[in-house]
């Protein structure tokens, strides 16, 4: 007979209960269930349907230009470009289309293949070949459908979740081809049971490069841009994508821009646009972009938009370095990061304080890395995403066009694959974004109590402890430390009676149990609203900031000036507020409301120390 443990033994052994519940607990909280789709709107909050946050974290894919052919196909197989969507921690696609694919049945119809043809893209033609030959021979519109179809996602980052890989696959194109290509039945039978979130944005009218004042595309009643066809085509890829439950949201129109953009023509046909998808597929969230390249929603402040249907409207913004010119290079990146801050949130970000979700579906900088107005913008961007924990989409995946503005082959220094579409731009970028593709708070996000964690926008990375003998250092944000600033501006351990405590001038931040004096006040001090302020042991003024082995210290508050040669980068954090628990369990000594709990006594007689 085996042999058990009675539980009047346990309960007269504290240390050991408390060892073998703690790792079952632990495996509890883990254990979580799947997204459940369609999603909807809980106030500011995109929510599957159990009423859990789900957060978007995606990535732009491009197949508004003049092939309209998701980019990339010539160059990797779609099963391999899946996976690295995946790998990449990215949970849905927005997946960019030109009206007159659903409107221009001429255009529609038209191969893949012909397509390239008229284009002289042949070599190109062979490279779908070779990669992907089950789409070089199908209609532009069946291409477009294929793509989005067989798009794999995995990690899916809601409020209760983080499933797996599998792939979604419409039973509209669960058919064998001839060809003997790839199949519905060879997709199914590969692949996992999740879904795929995809949003399809309607990018432009005439297929092509995107935007400028006077391309035609701009705004209602342009060349190119016919509402009464524009409503049109979005009911025809409203009514397509029926019953694609991956098919999650549809952004109505990209950057409306140029001299014809007015506020009366955009309730007008933004309202009947999104009352005629939502009657064409009422799961879809509709999405609505502002004017002036979708950076002006103010309007929308004192005029609410009036829809016939209700938990599915949200808004959206784009936000890039360029979008404020060369102001990050020419001013201090503090004062620049402050201004452009208040701009954000005056012309977009005030939908959050009003309960609307507002999704950043396009943000992005040259990866290269040597470009210093993109990377002082970004730093400042990271601090806000955290911060509001807004949904968004980067710009881009693509490595490199079929076609663009007349250039065959143009690499894109913004996306994340390298020209040949094989490896990525920038690993550092990569693993920093990831910091921001799981949600810090929002319903269902509640496996533990509110808290701050103290972001670093730099890395990405947030402040945590391995120990209270330890300097404190930078790590994975889901390993972060739960803190709170108290009214009295101390930054202290939550639930414990440690607080951080600056010492002395380039040296290691120290946890400390005497909270009331200056070296345990911190205040939010510059106009980026970024640096963490206290006061040395000999009276100077310090900031936070990280050393290059990624240790916590102090040091001299630099760039608060007009100087804008001068980099801050090292010393912007963000208090962010979070519900979401650490993913490390910690060792005995790291975690601290064990010392609250009955049979602490026997505990430290256990360690001997008591």
């Amino acid at each position: 007979m085996g042999r058990f443990i009675s539980f009047s033994f346990l309960t007269s052994h504290p240390l050991l209960l408390l060892l073998i519940i703690f790792p079952i607990i632990i495996i509890i909280q883990q254990a979580k269930p799947a997204i459940g789709l369609p999603l909807s709107t809980n106030s500011r909050w995109i929510v599957d349907e159990n009423g859990h946050r789900v957060k978007l974290a995606c990535v732009n894919w491009v197949s508004h230009l003049e092939p309209v052919v998701a980019e990339g196909l010539s160059k990797q197989p779609m099963d391999m470009l899946s996976k690295r969507i995946v790998d990449m921690g990215f949970n849905c696609v927005r997946l960019t289309w030109p009206l007159y694919l659903a409107t221009n049945d001429s255009l529609a119809s038209l191969t893949v293949r012909q397509s390239f043809q008229k284009l002289g893209l042949l070599e190109a033609i062979g490279g779908i070949q070779s990669n992907n030959p089950s789409i070089v021979d199908l209609p532009l519109i069946k291409a477009f459908q294929w793509t989005r179809l067989a798009y794999r996602i995995c990690k899916v980052q809601t409020a209760a979740s983080a499933v797996g890989c599998g792939w979604m696959w419409s039973e509209k194109l669960n058919h064998r081809k001839s060809d003997g290509g790839m199949t519905g039945d060879a997709v199914v039978a590969s692949l996992g049971n999740n879904n795929v979130m995809v949003i399809l944005d309607n990018h432009i009218s005439k297929p092509g490069w995107c935007c400028s004042n006077s391309d035609g595309n701009g705004f209602f009643g342009d060349q190119y841009f016919n509402p009464d066809l524009w409503i049109k085509g979005l009911t025809k890829m409203a009514t397509i994508f029926n019953g694609v439950r991956n098919v999650v949201g549809m952004s109505l129109r990209n950057e409306l821009r140029g001299p014809k953009q007015n506020v009366k023509d955009w309730y007008r046909y933004m309202q009947l646009g999104a009352e005629a998808v939502h009657a064409a597929n009422p799961e879809v969230l509709v999405i609505l972009s502002g004017l002036n390249f979708d950076k002006d929603l103010s309007f929308v402040r004192n005029q609410a938009v009036n829809l016939t249907f209700t938990g599915k409207l949200v808004f959206e913004a784009h936000w890039y370095g360029f979008t404020d010119g060369q102001a990050w290079v020419d001013g201090n990146p503090n004062q620049v990061c402050g201004r452009v801050v208040d701009n954000v949130m005056r012309l977009s970000g005030f939908l959050l304080e009003q309960g609307w979700p507002l999704f950043v579906s396009e943000f992005g900088a040259d990866l290269r890395g040597k470009n210093v107005n993109d990377n002082r913008y970004l730093n400042c961007f990271f601090g806000v995403a955290a911060e509001l924990d807004w949904d968004w989409a980067l710009w881009t995946l693509v490595g490199s066009y079929y076609l663009r503005e007349g250039v065959i082959g143009l690499n894109e220094y913004y996306g994340l694959f390298d020209w040949n579409w094989c490896d990525i731009r920038n690993s550092s970028f990569l693993e920093r974004i990831s910091s921001l593709q799981s949600p810090f708070r929002g319903p269902g996000v509640f496996e533990t109590g509110l808290h701050k964690v103290i972001y670093h926008p730099a890395t990405g990375l947030c402040v945590q402890r391995k120990s209270f003998l330890d300097p404190l250092t930078l790590g994975p944000c889901t390993e972060s430390e739960a803190w709170s600033y108290t009214p009295y501006k101390t930054i202290s351990l939550k639930g414990a009676y440690f607080c951080l405590q600056a010492k002395h001038v380039g040296k290691p931040a120290k946890l400390g149990i005497i909270c009331t004096d200056c070296g345990s006040t911190w205040e939010i001090i510059s106009d980026s609203k970024m640096h963490l302020s206290s006061k040395a042991d000999n009276g100077t003024t310090v900031c936070l900031d990280v050393d290059s082995s990624n240790t916590i210290v102090t040091n001299t508050c630099k760039c608060l000036s007009r100087d804008k040669t001068c980099d801050p980068a090292s010393q912007w954090f963000k208090l962010v507020d979070s519900t979401r628990s650490s993913t490390t369990t910690k060792s005995f000594f790291q975690f601290n409301p064990i010392l609250d709990l009955p049979g602490k006594d026997f505990i430290w007689k256990f360690f001997g120390l008591l």
